[in-house]
């Protein structure tokens, strides 16, 4: 049986004692650190920029799965990569030439996401495929927290484990958006590698951490 990984997203988190919290997500067993970046233009929010990160990257020594929603993405790579990302996933709608982005985070040495909003399809990707570390599917449109999951995007995700297997590629599978206690488990089934988690993971069971990290990854 496979491992499914945790990256718990921040944007839940407690922003005045953003340290302690990543701390916790540590000792709780996260695998990485998500981080929404939203720039008020791709996405209708505004968040956090390389010097907060930067500074988070002190307080924890696991990944920081960083996914940036900003246009246009590619001027700000090397800023991210600078700051501490560690995993750097952008969406093909916010560069001029994807491949040109792909090959600039390669060439910081850094793993390469690209993530899929609810209404792009993967055939705007699938050429690149065997290129990149991770695909980001997008469960809700990105913006804002706290959002209801939708369904129809495991399909996305179908189709993607189904042309990883077939043409044996290696990347990685997150998913991004409603994830709770209610849903995790028709993410696995449908391939689903990496759940990103906020809300329920911050606010569920009174704010256990730990046991909501651990049920998540219970199949």
């Amino acid at each position: 049986m496979k491992k499914i990984q945790i990256s718990p997203s921040i944007l839940s988190a407690d922003f005045s004692q953003l340290g302690n919290e990543i701390k916790k997500l540590e000792k709780a067993g996260a695998d990485m650190i998500h981080v929404d970046v939203m720039d008020g233009h791709f996405v209708p929010n505004l968040t956090i920029g390389p010097p907060v990160i930067k500074a988070l990257k002190k307080n924890s020594s696991l990944p920081f799965d960083v996914h940036l929603m900003i246009s246009p993405v590619h001027k700000y790579i090397e800023s991210y990569s600078i700051a501490g990302a560690d995993i750097i996933t952008i969406h093909p709608e916010a560069t001029d030439n994807l491949l040109v982005s792909i090959n600039k985070i390669k060439e910081l040495k850094k793993k390469v996401g690209i993530s899929l909003n609810p209404e792009t399809e993967v055939e705007v990707i699938e050429k690149f495929l065997n290129q990149i570390d991770l695909v980001l599917i997008m469960s809700v449109n990105p913006g804002f927290g706290g959002q209801k999951f939708m369904p129809k995007v495991l399909e996305k995700v179908k189709k993607l484990d189904k042309i990883r297997k077939d043409l044996k590629f290696h990347f990685d599978i997150e998913i991004d958006g409603g994830i709770d206690l209610n849903n995790y488990k028709l993410a696995i089934e449908a391939g689903v590698d990496i759940l990103v988690s906020g809300t329920t993971i911050f606010k569920s069971n009174n704010g256990d951490i730990k046991k909501n990290i651990d049920l998540l990854r219970s199949i």
